[in-house]
């Protein structure tokens, strides 16, 4: 269906105005004449994002990268000058400038004023015109049921035709449909039920600028050419980090571009090289799942939890709600701790504590921080609506009646440590694979291995126990045979496979003060990129952080390991009739291909599967409801996920994507 672009569409969501995306400066109207102290030498406006050079000069970020990606000098004195030499400007200035006043560019109908930094809460929260705009771009890119139901051809799931991204911004090059992608998040019900919004993919540009060059991103990555995901995909943000605090990437976005390199078909060993590369500015194209926007918000309660939408309304601007926000350490977001005695949130009594916010005012808060809700709460007018999840009460032993009746039991945490093995047998991805390695050796009885290692059965990811480093100084080192990355097996024929951190440690320093060791290890292989250029930076990727204490692999070299090392678990989802799972999968038997595991590719927003929580992207489904799927192609997956109404039982492996 055709979508005609709209003046939504055409504009900057942060200033409001139509520009060229990235490639050029938001663009403002200020309302007093600006110092010149505050202005650009080359672009005569004030600054945005300043960039102090070695010889004295200041610039906007993009004005100077573009002038040198021409040029070899300073514009103004004309000194030999490239970018990585440039720095951030002091953050007064940058507050100066932040301070400048204003004026809204629908200012026609809006006639507000206010600081530069407030100026894009403002369109997002307060402005008429905008909310106008953007609910009329939302209206047209809704389409008739008819319409979704024609573009089904007879006895096959197109994905496409529901899923076809809304390019916002930016063009995306070369992004094709994926052969042997399913969704059944975007079945409708065979029942007649009223329609939702429909599913969206726009594609944005997101820009985060980093005080560090080499400050890492806190994204966790997935996918890539050399896997059955084939795009590159944000399976995780790491708490605190530059992404948590920028705000608009989330985990499922699918990164196509890095400043101006495109991740649509390189393998994913060259994909985290190119986003670990130090730049102060990076510039990413990415396609961001904008999910179903159901026309009633209230869900019935799961065990995901209840979505509830509150509005508070203030009697004056700046008067307090009464709310006291917290993060908890164990799972992301932002909850309400404590509903102040006679506020405005206590009165009207609709808010709880522990419930977790999702959004406020339109903004997703889901990986949010206590202080950015603040802010927006602040920034507010007179109403603020809430969309919290609320989690049902546990149900009472023996209650018949009374308050606990009709409730569904909350879902009880895992335990911190439990052994489960997997009994799934199955093949790798194609281009990934194991080998065993033995070294027996004579040692001094107090001479070490020299060997550090990490992971463990207890640990987040229900990792085996691997080495992070071999240490010159050991004995395993002057062997030669064990490597960065290898997984333990045994040692003199002690089993490591299923052992925590602390027990696999006391296993090593007890067995390592005997005169003879044998060592088992596990390699995995993956096939090398083509070329010599290639096979370099993969090699500068796996060693880039050998000598970190924190060094991990990348999310690749878990794929090949056998499936008597997986750790399996089990996410139970439920769901009413009239939804969707909400997530997609690619793999299955392919004539071209051969038998591939299937994959997590999408969790869509607004579904069982993205309020649960617990799968990820790039986690591989090895059974549903206790029946293996090797073996299985599209066309016996999809009947037995439609044939689940209400509940599915997913067996999944998860291993951490790459840290960026």
């Amino acid at each position: 269906i055709a979508i005609p672009a709209s003046g939504h569409d055409r504009m900057c969501k942060d200033c409001g105005q139509q520009h060229e995306g990235g490639q050029e400066n938001h663009l403002y109207e200020y309302q007093d004449e600006v110092d010149d102290e505050l202005v650009c030498h080359i672009c005569l406006q004030p600054l945005l994002r300043p960039m102090d050079t070695p010889c004295g000069h200041t610039y906007c970020f993009q004005c100077l990268s573009s002038f040198l990606k021409e040029q070899d000098f300073c514009p103004v004195d004309r000194q030999r000058l490239q970018l990585h030499q440039c720095r951030p400007s002091s953050l007064l200035v940058r507050n100066l400038l932040d301070k400048l006043t204003v004026l809204c560019p629908h200012h026609a109908e809006c006639q507000q004023q206010m600081q530069r930094c407030e100026l894009q809460p403002h369109l997002h929260n307060r402005c008429p015109v905008f909310r106008r705009l953007k609910e009329e771009a939302e209206r047209r890119k809704r389409p008739h049921r008819k319409a979704l139901k024609g573009n089904r051809g007879e006895g096959e799931l197109d994905a496409d035709a529901k899923h076809t991204p809304t390019m916002t911004r930016t063009p995306t090059r070369g992004v094709l449909p994926e052969p042997g992608l399913i969704n059944p998040a975007f079945e409708e019900s065979e029942e007649e039920t009223p329609l939702r919004s429909s599913l969206v993919a726009e594609t944005n540009v997101v820009e985060m600028f980093r005080e560090q060059q080499e400050e890492e991103l806190g994204l966790r990555i997935v996918g890539g050419k050399d896997t059955p995901l084939g795009n590159i995909v944000i399976q995780e943000i790491i708490r605190d980090s530059l992404a948590a605090h920028d705000g608009r990437l989330a985990p499922g976005d699918h990164i196509l571009e890095v400043n101006g390199v495109s991740l649509a078909s390189i393998p994913h060993g060259r994909a985290i090289s190119v986003l670990r590369r130090p730049c102060p500015l990076l510039r990413l194209i990415v396609m961001q799942e904008k999910g179903f926007n159901p026309r009633h918000p209230q869900r019935p309660g799961l065990d995901q939890g209840t979505v509830i939408q509150v509005t508070l309304v203030k009697r004056d601007r700046s008067d307090p709600l009464g709310i006291k926000l917290i993060r908890k350490s164990d799972e992301t977001g932002i909850f309400i701790l404590d509903l102040l005695a006679g506020g405005l949130a206590a009165k009207d009594g609709k808010l709880c504590n522990n419930d977790k916010v999702l959004a406020i005012n339109g903004q997703d808060l889901r990986h949010g921080t206590p202080e950015s809700a603040a802010q927006i709460i602040q920034a507010s007018e007179v109403r603020v609506n809430f969309v919290v999840m609320r989690q049902p009460e546990p149900q009472e032993e023996g209650g018949s009646g009374g308050e606990g009746q009709g409730r569904v039991a909350r879902r009880t945490p895992e335990p911190q440590y439990f052994r489960r093995p997997s009994t799934y047998m199955k093949d790798p991805p194609g281009g990934f694979s194991s080998q065993e390695k033995t070294v027996s050796l004579k040692k001094e009885p107090r001479l070490s291995l020299g060997i550090t290692i990490a992971g463990g059965r207890d640990c987040r990811s229900r990792l085996p126990v691997y080495i992070t480093s071999v240490q010159p100084v050991g004995c395993l080192h002057r062997d030669g045979t064990i490597k960065t990355g290898d997984v333990l097996m045994s040692i003199n024929g002690v089993d490591l496979t299923q052992l925590t951190y602390n027990e696999a440690v006391s296993v090593l320093k007890a067995q390592t003060a005997h005169s003879q060791v044998v060592l088992r290890v596990i390699q995995t292989i993956s096939e090398e990129p083509e070329g010599e250029a290639g096979k370099e930076e993969m090699e500068s990727v796996e060693n880039l952080r050998e000598d970190d204490v924190n060094w991990a692999p990348l999310w690749t070299h878990w794929l090949g390991l056998p499936s008597h090392m997986h750790w399996c678990r089990n996410i139970v989802l439920l769901k009413t009739n009239q939804e969707s799972w909400g997530f997609s999968i690619v793999g299955g038997y392919e004539e071209s291909h051969g038998q591939q595991p299937f994959f997590i590719k999408t969790i869509v927003p607004g579904t069982p599967a993205h309020f649960d929580g617990r799968l990820k992207c790039g986690d591989e489904i090895v059974a549903v409801n206790g029946a293996t799927t090797v073996g299985m192609n599209n066309s016996s997956l999809i009947p037995m996920l439609k044939l689940q109404k209400n509940k599915v039982t997913l067996t999944v492996v998860s291993w951490p994507g790459s840290l960026v």
